[in-house]
């Protein structure tokens, strides 16, 4: 079933009004990347600034500058040859990474978790919440996401075992998880089918102020598309590279990633391809541009709401994610296959449309990184009440 959600024994209150809960430990998959998920991690921390991060590599030249005040634990990955740069082929160890961990002395504990990030050991009779953004992906859509990948057939050939053994472990870890909380309705539907769990959905957070139009920004958009994504196969960047060539339109593209050089081959003289850029920067961009574009099928996709708060229309595949962000005719376009004939009658649709900036902002900020604090607050405080409740009720019963 599917629910909307709404410092020594270290004690911390998260408000007036809420009640205490025990000393936090959070967990993630990795952090050598900056993308949703540890947007999600940042407003985890902001919650419990005292709580310990434990994951498997930690990247410290790539992420914000705020993580260096953090108590960050990667595990013995983090000294493996070339770990920063190509993690995948250490796909075995993480596993093993994660499971290593002590945290007997947390009562408890928070994953955040898209692969190995649940995998941690708890103390027995601790709680752990696991906020999943989806169930392990190239291990359970292995097919699609090797087609993208390119890979041959002697790699097809020697993966497709050891994907078998992970998941075996993703649903034997899924059973040690206290509580479920998905980043989405597609995502507990995802949970319910391959882990045969409950999950409360919380969206992640998405900070709107940071992403409102800067004072001055006109009404009438400049004529271009932006995109802002990691440059890897699954986000179907290419795509909308095609659906720009052939509408000979500019497409600004922002951010990096292994697939730029195959991208940038097939992108005509209207393609910029404009690397990692800053917030104030990514702001600007959305809030001037005609629409920002999202080929890909995501489990939720915070950069769709980013753009929303920018106050301009966004143009996205009419499954996973943005079919829940994405209000079809009032903030946006959806197109219904991921096709670039699809695509080239959405970008035509939001050129021709007036777009209401105001009801745009208005909708992304439902979505705003106070509404998630909150609402993970209320569901940690109620989880760990009744938590104890049940443990206390347990010493008390007789054996």
């Amino acid at each position: 079933m599917v629910k909307d959600g709404r410092s020594d024994q270290g004690l911390s209150v998260l408000s007036p009004q809420s009640s205490v809960l025990p000393r936090i430990a959070l967990a993630h998959d990795y952090l050598n990347q900056n993308g949703g998920a540890e947007r999600v991690v940042e407003q985890l921390h902001m919650l419990f600034p005292d709580a310990p991060v434990y994951t498997s590599i930690y990247d410290r030249e790539r992420m914000p500058d705020a993580y260096r005040q953090w108590d960050v634990h990667p595990s013995l990955m983090q000294h493996l040859p070339g770990v920063m740069r190509h993690h995948q082929p250490y796909l075995p160890l993480y596993p093993l990474a994660m499971a290593r961990f002590n945290l007997n002395s947390f009562p408890l504990v928070v994953s955040s978790s898209s692969a190995f990030g649940k995998g941690v050991r708890v103390a027995p009779g601790a709680l752990h919440v696991c906020y999943c953004h989806a169930p392990m992906r190239f291990a359970w859509n292995y097919g699609a996401y090797a087609a993208r990948e390119g890979f041959g057939r002697a790699v097809d050939l020697g993966i497709r075992p050891l994907l078998a053994a992970l998941r075996r472990w993703d649903r034997a870890t899924s059973r040690r998880v206290d509580h479920f909380i998905a980043n989405s309705r597609t995502v507990a539907v995802r949970i319910a089918r391959i882990y045969g769990r409950d999950a409360t959905v919380i969206y992640p957070p998405v900070e709107t102020d940071r992403y409102a139009p800067p004072p001055g920004t006109p009404e009438e958009p400049e004529p271009f598309f932006f995109l802002v994504s990691r440059l890897v196969p699954y986000k179907r960047i290419d795509l909308a590279i095609r659906a720009a060539n052939a509408l000979g339109v500019r497409l600004e593209i922002a951010s990096t990633g292994r697939d730029r050089e195959a991208l940038e081959a097939i992108a005509g003289p209207t393609v910029r391809f404009l690397g990692w850029i800053s917030d104030e920067e990514k702001r600007e961009k959305y809030a001037r541009c005609t629409a920002t574009l999202f080929p890909a099928e995501d489990d939720f996709g915070i950069a769709q709401l980013e753009a929303m708060a920018a106050g301009r229309p966004v143009v996205g595949y009419g499954r996973g994610g943005s079919a829940e962000s994405v209000r079809d005719g009032v903030t946006g376009v959806l197109f219904p296959e991921q096709t670039v004939e699809a695509m080239i009658d959405a970008m035509r649709r939001v050129q021709r449309q007036p777009w209401d900036r105001a009801a745009i902002i208005a909708h992304a900020r439902r979505f705003d990184a106070a509404v998630f604090r909150t609402r993970m607050q209320d569901f940690l405080v109620d989880a760990w009440e009744r938590h104890t409740k049940r443990e206390e009720n347990n010493e008390g019963s007789p054996n």
